[in-house]
Formats: C-alpha cells, structure tokens, sequence
C-alpha cells in the first residue's frame, strides 16, 4: 500500500478477547502489528481471528496524537468471510467524518463515486448484496480483502478511518524523515510539493519543520536545495 508499511511485532496462536459485537469471550489466533502510515503517523494494531466464526477483527490500540486520533484508539474494524468467495473477507465501506462539536461519527457510502480513489485502486469494491447474496438497509458497498492477509485488512482500516480526518489533524502527525528517507537525497522543492499537496503545509511552515530537525541533527542541507536524512 502507498506510503504505509506494516510490520510484524507478536504472535500469539492461541490467546482470547471480548468481541463486543458477540458479547461474549472468544478464543483464536491473535497479532500484534506496527504501522507506519506516511499521512497520519505511527499505530499500533492487534487483529484477532476467530476460526470458528470465519472473521478478523482489527483493533487500533495506540494512535498518533490528537483530539481526534485518540478518538479512534480502541476502534475496530470487522471483516467477515464472504460466501460468494471464501478466499476473501469483506467489511463494509464506512468513512469518518468530524461533526459540528468535534466528534468522530462514520457515514456509510451510498455509491461507487464516494468510495475515496484510495481504495478503488487498492481493493475490489462491490455491493453487499454481489458479496453476501443478500439486501439489508444501511449495507450497500463492501471492500474484499485476502483472507490470510491482514496487513491489507489494517491498511484498509487507515484509508477509512484514519486517512478521511481533516487535513489539520493529519499535519500534527507528520513525520518529515521518513519522506525526506523515502526521497533519499532530495530537493527542499520537492519536499514542499509533497507536504503542500497532502497536507496544505505552506513554504514557510515546511522551512521552520526542516530548520528545527537541522537543529537536532537528524537531516543535513546540501548543495543547491537539498536535504537528506544525516
């Protein structure tokens, strides 16, 4: 997935949650994973998969800081086996949006054209009835991912929980070294092009953010405009 990496931090085959949707303790395979999502910062995730059920459940448990990162630690993300393919599970497509007083709510998208570009490009988008065989109020678009990949299923849970908050949030997270890393040797330009489109970082705000990790050591100016990581 662009800009977002996964990794791998425990495994526990055989451990046991409280899945609230169930209301009941169940037993199965856990994973602890660390994401590192270029647009919103660092998460920690664990997934838990219940074999008998034919379902993951993804949990963020640590989030970047912010009113409304925090509002997402401990939110979770089902996705259920899909019987028109049990190689795939399927979660139903919900975005967060920020209302009137500042709290996270989730809007259910209607149609294809509301689906973010991120995950048309990404994952397979179809209507719950093609997936499940049936038609139920408030379920309309899903998103199929493979069901032994859960770096998928966590990456999905960043481009829709995480990755819709307002540019503002997402601008106090940013990292500036993993792109300038990315970048490897680049030009302050380029730097700038990035972060003004995704974030609405102004020039002047991108000098103070470059000066201040110069400061510390961590990235060093070169010749004609250009940076890179020290």
């Amino acid at each position: 997935m662009k800009n977002i990496k996964i990794q791998l931090l425990e495994e526990r085959p055989d451990d046991a949650w409280f899945d609230l949707s169930l209301r009941e303790l169940r037993a199965g395979e856990v994973r602890f994973y660390r994401a590192d999502d270029l647009l919103t910062g660092q998460w920690l995730f664990k997934v838990c998969k219940d074999p008998d059920n034919n379902r993951s459940m993804v949990k963020a448990i640590k989030c970047p800081p912010g009113k409304l990162f925090s509002q997402l630690e401990g939110a979770t993300m089902l996705f259920q086996k899909a019987p028109s393919d049990s190689d795939y599970y399927y979660d139903i497509i919900s975005i967060t949006q920020v209302d009137g007083e500042g709290r996270l709510k989730r809007d259910v998208l209607n149609t294809l054209e509301q689906v973010p570009s991120s995950i048309k490009e990404s994952f397979q988008v179809k209507t719950y009835e093609e997936v499940t065989g049936k038609k139920l109020p408030g379920k309309n678009l899903v998103t199929l991912s493979k069901a032994d990949n859960e770096k998928q299923m966590i990456a999905l849970f960043l481009l829709e929980r995480a990755r819709t908050l307002p540019v503002s949030e997402r601008q106090a997270a940013l990292d500036l070294l993993p792109l300038i890393k990315k970048l490897q040797k680049t030009s302050i330009t380029e730097v700038h092009n990035v972060t003004s489109e995704t974030f609405g970082i102004d020039r002047a705000a991108l000098d103070k953010m470059l000066s201040d990790l110069e400061a510390k050591g961590k990235i060093k100016r070169l010749d004609d405009g250009y940076v890179k990581v020290a």
